[in-house]
Protein backbone atom coordinates (compact mmCIF):
# COMPACT_ATOMS: atom_id res chain seq x y z
CA UNK A 1 0.00 0.00 0.00
CA UNK A 2 0.99 3.45 -0.65
CA UNK A 3 2.19 5.61 1.97
CA UNK A 4 -0.41 8.46 1.13
CA UNK A 5 -3.14 5.64 0.93
CA UNK A 6 -2.22 4.45 4.50
CA UNK A 7 -2.53 7.94 5.80
CA UNK A 8 -5.49 8.65 4.27
CA UNK A 9 -7.00 5.61 6.27
CA UNK A 10 -5.40 6.68 9.32
CA UNK A 11 -7.29 10.01 9.22
CA UNK A 12 -10.46 8.37 8.84
CA UNK A 13 -9.67 6.11 11.40
CA UNK A 14 -8.82 8.52 14.31
CA UNK A 15 -12.30 10.76 12.84
CA UNK A 16 -13.99 7.69 13.40
CA UNK A 17 -12.70 6.84 17.02
CA UNK A 18 -14.15 10.21 18.09
CA UNK A 19 -16.00 10.04 20.71
CA UNK A 20 -19.10 12.73 21.30
CA UNK A 21 -17.97 13.51 25.33
CA UNK A 22 -14.47 13.95 23.98
CA UNK A 23 -13.15 17.34 22.87
CA UNK A 24 -11.97 17.40 19.52
CA UNK A 25 -8.49 14.94 19.25
CA UNK A 26 -6.98 17.58 16.34
CA UNK A 27 -4.75 16.62 13.53
CA UNK A 28 -2.08 14.47 12.29
CA UNK A 29 1.31 15.62 13.45
CA UNK A 30 2.31 15.40 9.67
CA UNK A 31 5.69 16.65 10.40
CA UNK A 32 6.44 13.31 12.21
CA UNK A 33 4.02 10.66 10.14
CA UNK A 34 7.26 7.79 8.91
CA UNK A 35 7.56 4.18 7.98
CA UNK A 36 8.87 1.85 10.21
CA UNK A 37 8.94 -1.92 10.24
CA UNK A 38 6.37 -2.11 7.94
CA UNK A 39 4.24 0.29 9.50
CA UNK A 40 2.83 3.72 8.93
CA UNK A 41 3.48 5.71 12.03
CA UNK A 42 1.17 8.66 12.29
CA UNK A 43 1.09 10.62 15.22
CA UNK A 44 -1.66 13.22 16.11
CA UNK A 45 -2.45 15.96 18.77
CA UNK A 46 -4.22 19.03 19.64
CA UNK A 47 -4.35 21.46 16.87
CA UNK A 48 -3.12 23.83 19.50
CA UNK A 49 0.10 21.24 20.26
CA UNK A 50 0.71 21.34 16.51
CA UNK A 51 0.36 25.23 15.72
CA UNK A 52 3.28 25.71 18.66
CA UNK A 53 4.71 22.77 19.87
CA UNK A 54 3.87 23.69 23.64
CA UNK A 55 3.92 21.04 26.03
CA UNK A 56 1.06 22.51 27.79
CA UNK A 57 -0.86 22.24 24.88
CA UNK A 58 0.06 18.64 24.51
CA UNK A 59 -2.92 16.31 24.63
CA UNK A 60 -1.46 13.16 27.24
CA UNK A 61 -2.60 9.45 26.49
CA UNK A 62 -2.27 10.16 22.05
CA UNK A 63 -0.83 6.85 21.25
CA UNK A 64 -0.19 6.76 17.61
CA UNK A 65 -2.09 5.14 14.91
CA UNK A 66 -0.60 2.41 12.50
CA UNK A 67 -0.92 1.16 9.60
CA UNK A 68 0.08 -2.25 8.29
CA UNK A 69 1.21 -1.18 4.77
CA UNK A 70 1.10 -4.52 3.52
CA UNK A 71 -2.49 -5.23 5.40
CA UNK A 72 -3.77 -1.93 5.12
CA UNK A 73 -4.69 -2.39 8.67
CA UNK A 74 -5.45 0.45 11.00
CA UNK A 75 -5.28 0.30 14.67
CA UNK A 76 -3.59 2.85 17.87
CA UNK A 77 -0.39 2.05 18.69
CA UNK A 78 0.00 0.16 22.25
CA UNK A 79 2.63 0.63 25.59
CA UNK A 80 4.22 -2.23 24.44
CA UNK A 81 5.05 -1.60 20.86
CA UNK A 82 6.30 2.25 22.22
CA UNK A 83 9.72 1.03 20.46
CA UNK A 84 8.37 1.75 17.16
CA UNK A 85 8.38 5.39 17.40
CA UNK A 86 10.56 6.02 19.48
CA UNK A 87 13.27 3.76 17.65
CA UNK A 88 12.23 3.65 14.27
CA UNK A 89 13.90 1.35 11.70
CA UNK A 90 14.14 2.17 7.82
Amino acid sequence: MEQDGALQLAVAFLAESQRDDEPPLAAIDTERVRASNGLLIVPYNSVQYLASRDAREQLLDCWPTLVDLARGEVRFGTLDERHLWRNPSA
